[in-house]
């Protein structure tokens, strides 16, 4: 073997053969023998550098009694015949509010049970009150390895000792604490039954969802959860005063100014760590220099700023002096410009300095005339302002002043496109943020000590569920990598390195994962993993969970509104499943006429704001009072997607309205149709749309991109 890539895969198959010698308690003299090689060519052989004949790996195979596959193919940690997790290396599930869970397989395929490695802190708080209890199906087993850990199962107590086990049925509320003085180590081993093996992580996560200490947040939120953590209803005071700059991001700096807030890494790999104090400061500077240039409250302006750093300096900034910021992507062109600088009015604009981005922006502007301010972001361009040698120049104190924006100014601007027409302009107030609370918290599990990435551009209005509001209003850091083309054997090694704990990202970015050999990755840092954008097919879910242990947590919403529709923290994923309304929406599934669907019937997804406008939804369509009564009318505000509600409440995404497929008398969702070509191992991206036809209406049309290495032909097309 020659290259680099035979030489890992030489020196892997080696390592799976000294590990099952261990594990088989084998002596290298005795599989010398039964390989019939010498003891010094065994050596060579197992310490992989030299090639390895293929008889010798069968006879090493036969010897452990695997499959030779097994040692070939498999990865130490993703075996089917064994695996070994070394003291201490057990895949991090959960690590917060005093509960550390290490899975001790979680590649191992087709378990009959899990095995985790749990570390209860004591809390001497928590012996003088009621075990917090929980279910979940099947059996478990706990053996104490040190420490006392008092359990509770139904209504009785039970105080084990170091060596001591209990098993039970985990239907039967259960729970536990530390006890003694002490911190209690145990194994548990958790067993199915007719269902699916569950995650132990869902249950004991939940149970510390109230972490201790105060939130900045909580003057604003009232969250109410069931006694297995789980999110019932959330209500908001004051929040007719509330400004995300002011009263989270420049408090947190005032409670805790040295907590990381931002990890930046830009395309050169050069690692940039701000706290919360540097945002507050940098915005402060930002704040400043705008008004500084004339912008004031209720201008608009545009940020192009693919995933710099110093959007979030200029979007809290902008938040301070009351100016609408408009997020927006660099893939626009001179018209693409030209319209949108007409249709919101944009009196200025920061733009990245990367490509010809800047130099559309002038092109448009020589059309249109509208911008008072060109501000270049990462480099320099005449007749432009130099953001970043002019910002810091001023003050890094910006008070708050009586007349500061809130409540329902608007604050927000992101263009929308629909099926036909121009993009609609949707308009967000100072509340907006408030509804991203449940996102973090309950959908991506963000905590205080994590680290959370979404991969999406600051242009998107996606980067703002993930990059800054939920994620800042739980106190979490938020992790962005600058890159230009997304690659997943580029930012995999990321998450060990930079120690990420959540994740989320659409559908397409899982399917470029997952086409990668992610056995070769540490993914353990990663304590929860969710995804939206786009419906999530079934393989991907399975394909993802089988390499990491991870199960894919859905989520819907829309640019007009937050997460409305979620697989939340404590819930069972169901594969392809949007999951269950918020709490925070009152949503149904309606009819044409308005009545609700029943279960199983397809219909427009519908939120109810007769009683109550929840924080998060929009104001409207900016200048388009028309298009807005369209949608949002008789106390109804209509999302345009389809979709049917099984027996348990989950929702199931069908397609927009204008998408549906009308063939032969028949309504046929494109997701349907994508779900099953998806299936095919080589097909990467698959789209399905209507086609005309004479005789059925409508017939279906799919355009399909192929994997890296598989040429069309027309059997394939068969």
């Amino acid at each position: 073997m020659s290259n680099q890539t035979e030489t890992n895969q030489l020196y892997e198959v080696a390592e799976r053969i000294h590990e099952m010698r261990d594990i088989c308690a084998f002596t290298v003299e005795q599989m010398a023998e039964k390989t019939e090689v010498s003891v010094e060519t065994y050596r060579l052989y197992e310490s992989g550098t030299v090639d390895l004949p293929f008889t010798f790996i069968h006879k090493c195979a036969l010897a452990f009694d695997i499959g030779i596959t097994d040692l070939l193919e498999g990865h130490s940690a993703v075996l089917s015949s064994y695996t070994v997790t070394r003291k201490g290396k057990g895949q991090v599930t959960a690590s917060e509010n005093g509960i550390e869970i290490q899975n001790l397989a979680p590649k191992f395929r087709d378990k009959l049970s899990e095995p985790y490695w749990v570390r209860y802190e004591y809390d001497a708080e928590l012996e003088n009150k009621p075990i917090h209890t929980t279910t979940h199906s099947g059996q478990e087993f706990d053996l104490v390895v040190s420490g006392t850990l008092r359990v509770r199962v139904g209504n009785h107590e039970e105080v084990l000792h170091e060596g001591d086990s209990i098993y039970y049925n985990s239907s039967t509320p259960h729970g536990m604490i530390a006890v003694d003085g002490r911190d209690c180590l145990f194994l548990a081993m958790v067993m199915a039954s007719d269902e699916p093996v569950q995650n132990i992580v869902h249950e004991r996560a939940v149970m510390g969802v109230k972490a201790k200490g105060s939130y900045v947040c909580e003057k604003f939120i009232d969250a109410t959860e069931d006694e297995n953590g789980n999110l019932v209803s959330i209500d908001f005071n004051h929040e007719d005063e509330f400004n995300f700059a002011f009263d989270i991001v420049d408090k947190i700096a005032k409670k805790s100014p040295d907590k990381r807030a931002l990890v930046h890494v830009d395309r050169d790999k050069t690692e940039r760590v701000f706290t919360f104090k540097d945002v507050k400061e940098h915005s402060a500077q930002a704040a400043n220099y705008f008004k500084s240039l004339g912008i004031k409250k209720g201008d608009r302006v545009m940020l192009v700023l693919k995933r710099h750093y110093q959007f979030w300096f200029a979007i809290l900034g902008l938040h301070k002096i009351g100016a609408i910021a408009i997020p927006a992507t660099n893939l626009l062109v001179d018209h693409d410009f030209e319209y949108r600088f007409e249709a919101a009015g944009v009196t200025s604009i920061l733009c990245t300095a990367d490509g010809d981005t800047a130099h559309q922006v002038d092109i448009a502007d020589a059309k249109t005339h509208t911008l008072v301010n060109k501000i270049i972001v990462g480099g320099e361009r005449e007749g432009w302002h130099n953001f970043d040698n002019e910002y810091c120049l001023f003050s890094r104190r910006y008070r708050r002043e009586d007349d500061a924006p809130c409540g329902n100014d608007p604050m927000l601007m992101f263009f929308t496109s629909g099926t036909t027409g121009y993009p609609k302009i949707a308009t967000h107030s100072y509340k907006y943020p408030l509804g991203h609370y449940i996102t973090a918290k309950y959908w991506h599990c963000v905590s205080k000590d994590g680290l959370h990435l979404t991969i999406s551009d600051t242009g998107w209005g996606k980067a703002l569920w993930g990059k800054l509001y939920g994620q800042w209003l739980c106190e979490g850091a938020v992790f962005v990598y600058n890159f230009d083309r997304f690659d997943a054997s580029d930012i995999l090694p990321m998450f060990k390195k930079y120690n990420i704990t959540t994740f989320c990202a659409p559908p397409t970015m899982y399917r470029m994962m997952i086409k990668e050999d992610l056995g070769k990755y540490d993914l353990s840092s990663i304590r929860h993993a969710t995804t939206a954008g786009e419906a999530l097919n079934p393989e991907v879910f399975r394909q993802f969970y089988n390499a990491t242990g991870l199960e894919l947590m859905e989520g819907f919403g829309q640019t007009e509104m937050t997460l409305g529709i979620a697989t939340l923290t404590g819930m069972t994923p169901k594969p392809g499943s949007m999951g269950k309304p918020t709490p925070l929406y009152d949503i149904k599934i309606l009819r044409p006429d308005g009545t609700e669907a029943d279960i199983g019937e397809t219909g427009e997804i519908c939120v109810n704001t007769s009683e109550k406008v929840p924080c998060g939804i929009f104001l409207g369509y900016y200048r388009n009072q028309e298009r807005t009564d369209e949608v949002w009318h008789d106390g109804v505000y209509h999302t345009g997607d389809i979709a049917w509600r099984d027996e348990d409440g989950y929702f199931w995404y069908v397609g927009r309205i204008d998408d549906v497929i009308k063939s032969s008398g028949y309504r046929i969702g494109p997701f349907e149709i994508e779900n099953v070509i998806m299936e095919l191992p080589y097909v990467l991206e698959c789209g399905v749309s209507a086609a005309p036809d004479d005789v059925r209406g409508q017939v279906v049309k799919a355009s399909i991109v192929l994997t890296k290495g598989t040429e069309p032909t027309e059997e394939l097309k068969k």
